[in-house]
């Protein structure tokens, strides 16, 4: 088996810190506002809540990573096909999202903001760029998330 460094582009465990900080309200949707606890990023992150469910204070750990293949292998990132029987990384998890990086912007202070659409889901991820290098403008990763 690879090492999960190979396809694992950033890890953190993160708190939640607000349940929708705009006061919006969806149906279906959450926008969590969370702190990372390692790295310090901050992180906000919409999420259907008729399938995961999470509150103010909880904790996550998220991890970004471009393939799902516990070997590394690519994926070709439009039809996701497990080989039947097959463990894969996201079976370690509780909820997963396929998307892509449609903005990388580079702040002073060696600050980069990393947004990213998931189907129409978004996430924006500010932290510093050290942490945050190995994500690029227009690539396609998942994000994995289970509670602590």
């Amino acid at each position: 088996m690879a090492s999960s460094d190979r396809f694992t582009l950033f890890e953190d465990i993160f708190e939640i810190t607000t349940l929708n900080p705009d006061r919006k309200i969806f149906e279906r949707v959450n926008r969590i506002a969370a702190t990372g606890t390692t790295f310090e990023c901050d992180l906000l992150l919409d999420i259907n809540c008729q399938i995961y469910n999470l509150r103010e204070g909880d904790k996550i750990t998220l991890v970004l990573a471009s393939t799902l293949n516990l070997d590394g292998s690519a994926d070709d990132h439009e039809n996701y096909a497990p080989n039947a029987g097959e463990p894969t990384l996201a079976d370690n998890y509780e909820y997963v999202m396929h998307g892509r990086v449609f903005e990388v912007d580079y702040k002073k202070d060696d600050v980069i903001h990393i947004s990213a659409s998931f189907g129409g889901l978004l996430m924006r991820l500010t932290g510093d760029q050290r942490h945050l290098s190995a994500i690029q403008p227009d690539m396609r990763l998942y994000v994995l998330i289970k509670k602590d």
